[in-house]
């Protein structure tokens, strides 16, 4: 039998305090229960997560991602159709030499899983307590000690002012007020979204008037606080099968607004050719500005 997350070991010698939700005091992480000075408790999941994300943070009962959604994420991402996008992610990230990194909407945990080749304390926060405990699960403590899987609000993250090496945003809300706080001075964030052509081909199936991504968009957002100190855009030919073009749809917010004949129309196809195409943008918090 596998060895359970409360039998594994914490995070070795963590680096990165997290801090409670509702004090925000630090948390004394055990292998079984975090505590706060204040005596709030969060028990530690069987698959290994951590539930920092109170009632009061969230919108709705279950917040983020469905199970069908995340489940048909993983069989998209683990074929390895976004490769190229997660190969380029870690070659903008490595020269930063990060400690720290948290990756906000981490999701099911692929892209997070490659983070241990780049930085050594490592947090993996999603809203949706599905989502984390899938990545918990494929990705439990006693195989990647460096991550720390956590259900919490990218609007409210659980760790100390100034405290971050790095964040990174894919294809998730930017709350950058937040980000800011989070972040050493020099610290960077990453942002990963769609290019303007991302997926036509399979958005023209849906839509009748299919309008571009705008990248550019999120720049403004980070305003006299940051500096763009990068940006790489990435593509990938992609020649889907009828099961592999389904998983694409159900992972994809394309198809809510949808008329649902088209993306049954969709769904019968037995193959697609469409072009996966991304922009990753850097920032670095301004020195000085603390």
């Amino acid at each position: 039998m596998a060895e359970s997350a409360h039998d594994a070991p914490s995070v070795l010698t963590p680096r990165l305090t997290i801090v409670c939700p509702l004090c925000q005091q630090a948390l004394d992480r055990a292998p079984k229960t975090w505590t706060c000075p204040n005596r709030h408790s969060f028990d530690v999941a069987r698959e290994g997560y951590i539930n920092l994300l109170p009632v009061q943070q969230k919108a709705s009962k279950d917040p983020g991602d469905s199970a069908e959604s995340l489940a048909a994420r993983r069989a998209f991402l683990n074929a390895g159709h976004y490769q190229p996008l997660r190969s380029a992610v870690l070659a903008m990230l490595k020269p930063l030499r990060a400690e720290t990194l948290l990756d906000i909407g981490c999701g099911e945990g692929w892209y997070t899983s490659a983070f241990p080749d780049i930085a050594s304390d490592i947090i993996g926060l999603d809203i949706a307590k599905p989502a984390v405990r899938m990545a918990a699960k494929a990705y439990a403590p006693i195989a990647c000690p460096e991550i720390t899987w956590i259900v919490g609000s990218g609007a409210a993250l659980p760790v100390e002012e100034a405290s971050l090496d790095v964040i990174t945003c894919l294809f998730t809300q930017l709350h950058v007020d937040e980000m800011h706080r989070a972040l050493r001075v020099g610290g960077h964030v990453l942002v990963v979204t769609p290019a303007p052509d991302h997926l036509w081909s399979l958005r023209a199936g849906l839509f009748d008037d299919v309008q571009p991504h705008a990248p550019d968009k999120f720049i403004a957002s980070f305003g006299e606080r940051f500096d763009r100190v990068d940006r790489v855009d990435v593509r990938a030919e992609l020649a889907l099968t009828g099961d592999q073009l389904r998983a694409l749809l159900a992972m994809t917010p394309y198809v809510w607004k949808a008329k649902p004949e088209r993306r049954a129309a969709l769904e019968r196809r037995a193959a697609l050719a469409t072009n996966a195409a991304f922009s990753l943008l850097l920032f670095r918090k301004r020195l000085g500005d603390g």
